[in-house]
Parts: C-alpha cells; structure tokens; sequence
C-alpha cells in the first residue's frame, strides 16, 4: 500500500528493505504523499533539514514517517529548490517544529507553514545565519542584533498569562505564554531551547563516529543510553554492521534498567506534585537500587560509556547477574506495595482522574509518542513495532489506556515497569556467549542510516549521513 502511494505520485525509490523505505518525492507532489502516508496509518515521527551541497544539489528535507501497518519507516526527501519546500503543517500538524528548526538551523522556507516563527534561534541570533549549514564554523559566535518587535494577535475576551523562561516550578529554563479565557486554557505557546548545546553541529565538526556516542549519551540526563543505543544503530544501518549477539542482549538490560529508574522518577515527580510525599521518598528509593545497579554495570550511575559502534564495551560476568536478579527481586515487591497503596487512596485518584484528558485523535495528530500516547490508546512501541537489541527475542506486553488522563498514564508507565523487571529476567536466564563488539566494518561515504529506540518517554529517531573519513 506504501509503495502504491509512492509509486502514484511519481517518487523514486532509493532503498526499500525489511525495516526501511527511502524515497525522493517531487516539491508538488510532497503535500499529497503526506496526508496520503498519515490516512494509511503512518505517524510523523520527525524531519531532518540537511546541508547536501557537498554532496548533491543542495539543501533537502527528510520527513521520516512510522508505518503501524508495515512496520517500516518511510523517509520522504524533497529538495528545496531556490530554499523553499511547501509545508506539510498544514496536513499533519505534528510537523510544525520539525519544519521550523530545519527554518533556524538550515535556512529552508517552507511555503504555506501557518506559524513560520523562530523555534530554536533567540530573538537576538542576526538573519541570514544558519548554524548547520557546513560553511558556519562551529566555534563561531555572531554579535547580538536588537530583536524585532512582536505585535500579538489578542482576542479581548482573553488575558495572557506569560509563565518562564525562570519560574519556580519549571526545573528548566522554558517560557509558556497562556491565554485564558475565563477559567479555561484556550491557547499556549512554547519557547524553549535557551540552554540548546549545539550537539548536532559539534558531533560533525570536532568528532569521529565512534566518539560519538559519548555525546549522544549526554542528549538526555536520564535517558542517555537509549539515545546512544539509536546513534550506534543508525551507523549499523549505514554500514550493514554486525553485532554479536551477546552485545544486544546487554543493550537490552541497560536500556530496561533505563527505563525503570526514568519512570521511577516521574512517579516521585507526580507524588510530590499532588502532595503524596511518602510516595515521592519510597519510588525514589527504590530508583536509588537501579542507580547503584548502573553503577556496578557500567562503571557510572547513568548508564554512560557503554556504547560503541558494532557492540558495547563491557561485559556482564555471572556475579553482576546475581547483583541484578537480587535488586530486581526486591524492587518488584516494593513497586507493587507503593502501588496498591496509591490505588486505594481515592484523595489521589480524584487527582487523576479524568485530569488532563488528551484524546486519541489530538494525540495523534501532533504526534504523540510514548506511555503519553498508549494513555491515550495508540498502541504503539518501537520495541514491538520495529524491534531491535534483543526484544525480537522476548516477550512482553505493551500496556494501552483509552482514558487519556493523568491516571492512564500512570498506570501505563507502572506496568511498563513490571515488564520490564520481566524482561529484565528473561535477558539475565537467556544471555548469550561470544563477543561482544564486532570492530571488522568499514564505514561507507555518504550512507543513509536510521536508528529508533523506544526511550522511556518514547519514540527516540537518530538519522544520520555518512561522511568522508569517518565522519558524519
């Protein structure tokens, strides 16, 4: 069905196999295939803008869609003739950031985009400066211009209530600007970005693809391993690499500690938001467990230095099972406890239930992933749909609520944790022997790879193009 909707709107196919479609699509036609690929049950999962011009016509736009049906991603590349592509906002709502960084970052216009204003760049960042195009340096610092005044639309009956960029309830540095009508919500605009490291332009400047993943790891301070684990996949897939066996079931037990200790987290965050402080000491105690148990595996609390392309770099020997199995054992009573307990406090459920409802087609439609969209009843998990590591070995169930409230998404998340101390325990029981990296690869000049993980809060996409001397 993919291939018909293609193949009727004039695309060349560049590659097609069991996980993976990449195709170029004509300007004119890029509209039409999208909305074609969104009706056929292919979510948006991002867009990539890319500096080509060393290597084709150009500048392009890869829109990478998520086949539920196929279980492939589709990578839809357009070039941007004289800088302007049109925009698919307009059909799929949840690519209007992935558009307006590739306007920041790569200088691309996209025609017909209902809100063509700055993501990423300050106010203060000078036109006409684009810092992922190839010819920016990646030590340059331009001087501050006088940002342009902005005259708001505002509707009367509405007042603007701005919250940030510093607030004392956000822990990062982000800005909402809310518009109220009465006691409702009726509008928010989000800027983020004020503390943006410049990664992606760093990784091509200064590093080689195996010292990449240290960076990658750093993308998130609580899911870094996950990040690293899709980099490393997305040059596998470049370069057709290999990787044994025993590697991918160790990528799988430290993505799965991941995973634990990041909902441990947001459970204590959602306790102490709705006064259950108890709640909030016991989850993060427990979290304290797979901390340590990071700690024993990798040599760091953060699951951080494990990564290589074609493997990992340390192995896990019989003691550290045992280690593992204990904890997990212990933990797994715990988390059950707590949860019993928060399901019979109706003062907590009347918190979440019902709170902060996001339909399915909403959720859908800007692109949702995650324990915040099987909450919302998409059923949807890059584990399942597209397994990779060891998971095309295990089994486990994906937990999907239809409520689309705060509590649904609790409780995905709190039996999320469930299974995985189970998958935990199938990959300690069934661990392979053998190596664990293969270092025999080459890396080719200018492949396309794609890497997808399911991160604790979903969908994580690396894509990546190969460069000359081992380079990205």
């Amino acid at each position: 069905m993919i291939l018909d909707i293609l193949r009727k709107n004039d695309a060349e196919v560049i590659r097609h196999d069991e996980r993976l479609i990449i195709t170029s699509v004509p300007n004119e036609k890029l509209e039409e295939v999208a909305k074609e690929l969104f009706s056929a049950n292919c979510y948006y999962a991002t867009g990539v803008g890319v500096d080509e011009r060393g290597m084709s016509q150009g500048f392009a736009i890869y829109h990478i869609f998520n086949s539920e049906n196929e279980g492939k991603y589709i990578v839809i590349k357009t070039f941007a003739r004289n800088l302007t592509i049109p925009s698919i906002t307009p059909v799929i709502e949840g690519a209007n950031w992935a558009e307006r960084e590739a306007m920041d970052m790569i200088g691309i216009k996209f025609d017909g985009h209902p809100e063509p204003e700055r993501l990423i760049l300050p106010d203060d960042w000078p036109e006409g400066l684009h810092p992922l195009r190839k010819d920016f340096p990646y030590n340059k610092r331009p001087p501050s211009i006088k940002p342009k005044s902005r005259v708001k639309k505002k509707d009367p009956n509405t007042i603007e209530v701005p919250v940030g960029p510093y607030h004392p309830a956000l822990h990062e540095p982000e800005s909402f600007e809310l518009y109220i009508k009465g006691e409702e919500i009726v509008e928010a605009k989000y800027k983020g970005f004020h503390v943006h490291r410049g990664m992606e332009k760093l990784a091509e400047s200064r590093m080689t693809i195996n010292q990449i993943p240290f960076l990658a790891e750093r993308i998130c301070g609580i899911c870094g391993f996950t990040h690293s684990c899709a980099y490393c996949q997305a040059v596998e897939d470049a370069a057709k690499i290999d990787v044994p066996e025993r590697a991918l079931y160790i990528r799988t037990l430290l993505l799965e500690i991941e995973r634990i200790h990041s909902h441990l987290l947001w459970f204590g965050v959602v306790f102490h938001l709705l006064g259950f402080e108890s709640g909030f000491m016991h989850t993060w105690r427990i979290r304290e467990d797979f901390m340590n148990l990071a700690e024993i595996l990798t040599g760091n609390r953060k699951t951080y230095g494990m990564n290589l392309i074609g493997g990992v770099r340390r192995a896990i020997d019989e003691s550290k099972k045992r280690k593992v199995m204990r904890i997990v054992e212990g933990s797994k009573r715990d988390t059950v406890e707590i949860f019993d307990n928060v399901m019979g406090m109706r003062e907590l459920l009347n918190r979440m239930e019902n709170v902060g409802v996001l339909p399915k087609k909403e959720a859908r439609g800007i692109g949702v992933v995650g324990p915040t969209a099987r909450g919302s009843g998409i059923d949807t998990d890059v584990r399942i749909d597209h397994p990779y590591a060891a998971y095309g070995e295990l089994e486990f169930k994906v937990p999907v609520y239809k409520t689309g409230d705060v509590l649904s998404r609790v409780l995905v998340r709190y039996e999320e944790v469930l299974e995985s101390f189970w998958i935990i325990e199938q990959v300690l029981d069934q661990l392979p022997q053998g190596d664990i990296i293969n270092e025999n690869y080459t890396i080719p000049e200018f492949a396309i790879g794609l890497g997808a993980t399911e991160a604790p809060r979903g969908e994580d996409v690396h894509f990546l193009i190969t460069e000359r001397e081992n380079k990205v």
